[in-house]
């Protein structure tokens, strides 16, 4: 196990097609803070953040995942990364600082299931904007929560980010007569239910970002606030609690397909003590604790995932080990 110090997920990279419509969508719908922008990116943060971004939308011919991006704790935790990857004969790329707009240097690797991933440690400061409330609009997003990656072997992915990257697990759903094999799984290294979840797909592809609200209230109004303004068709999945994560959500869809989830009411993991939650498949009130079930768009679509050095997309395969 790599004993870098990984704080938390920190940002999320789209591609996107169109960045006027896109823009409108998280900053007006939305109601992120655009920190900057330039020809080709538009960098934007929620009203808790500190730092330059935690959502970065970069323009592109396809809608895909650009990259996830965790913070480390030091500098030297990045070479003990670079280490890792070296061992496990994975290929990444460094970034020099600015190359990312507002970002320290960094490492980006393609995790072993295909995923572009990035760490860093230094970035920008930016206002926090907690207190502005005049400046609170739209679903008043607050900070970047999770991202939820469809993963094509879960037993792998499981024992990577638990063994080798010293994730933590709050929550896992199993499969199968007698549940004897993994179907998903909530990891975590900030002190909630997840920063990543794996759910056993066809993959690799990108299902979802979330993003932290203050309360069900607030998601509700966001509903109204986006319908208002003439999303009312991307919002995806009506509102509901999730068994997994006890979470209160609502999913909507950006002008390209890329699924944001605004998500409240988890609960704290980080006793010593913690025993992961385990839930079978065919629980009725696992993904939908109550609520319409979701429609077959949120069961079956996902973005494909950006290669970290050719830049192009990776190949989507169907996944190991499913029992039928």
């Amino acid at each position: 196990m790599s004993d870098a110090n990984i704080i938390r997920l920190h940002h999320v990279n789209i591609n996107v097609t169109d960045l006027e419509k896109a823009r409108h969508f998280y900053v007006e719908g939305l109601g992120m803070i655009e920190t900057e922008a330039d020809e080709n990116n538009i960098y934007l943060r929620g009203l808790d953040d500190g730092n330059h971004h935690c959502l970065v939308l970069t323009k592109a011919e396809r809608p895909s995942l650009n990259h996830i991006a965790y913070r480390v704790a030091s500098d030297e935790d990045l070479d003990k990364l670079e280490k890792l990857f070296i061992e496990e004969g994975l290929p990444f790329r460094w970034l020099e600082k600015g190359e990312e707009r507002g970002q320290g240097r960094a490492i980006r690797m393609q995790d072993p299931q295909g995923f572009p991933v990035e760490f860093f440690c230094e970035m920008d400061w930016a206002e926090p904007l907690i207190q502005k409330y005049y400046l609170h609009r739209g679903a008043r997003v607050k900070r970047i929560d999770h991202a939820n990656c469809l993963v094509r072997d879960i037993d792998l992915a499981y024992r990577w980010y638990m063994e080798k990257m010293g994730f933590m697990c709050s929550e896992y759903t199993v499969a199968g007569e007698n549940g004897e094999y993994l179907w998903a799984a909530w990891l975590h290294r900030k002190p909630t239910v997840h920063d990543l979840a794996l759910i056993r797909d066809a993959g690799p592809r990108y299902h979802h970002t979330g993003f932290w609200i203050d309360d069900a209230k607030t998601i509700l109004d966001a509903c109204d606030h986006l319908a208002s303004i003439g999303y009312y068709a991307n919002i995806e999945r009506a509102p509901g609690r999730h068994g997994t994560s006890n979470a209160f959500f609502v999913y909507v869809r950006d002008p390209d397909g890329h699924r944001t989830e605004l998500y409240t009411g988890d609960y704290f993991t980080n006793d010593p003590d913690w025993k992961p939650i385990r839930w079978h498949l065919n629980d009725p009130q696992r993904a939908t604790f109550w609520g319409t079930l979701p429609p077959k768009s949120w069961r079956e679509e996902a973005m494909p995932v950006q290669h970290i050095i050719t830049g192009q997309l990776m190949e989507i395969r169907k996944p190991v080990g499913i029992k039928k």
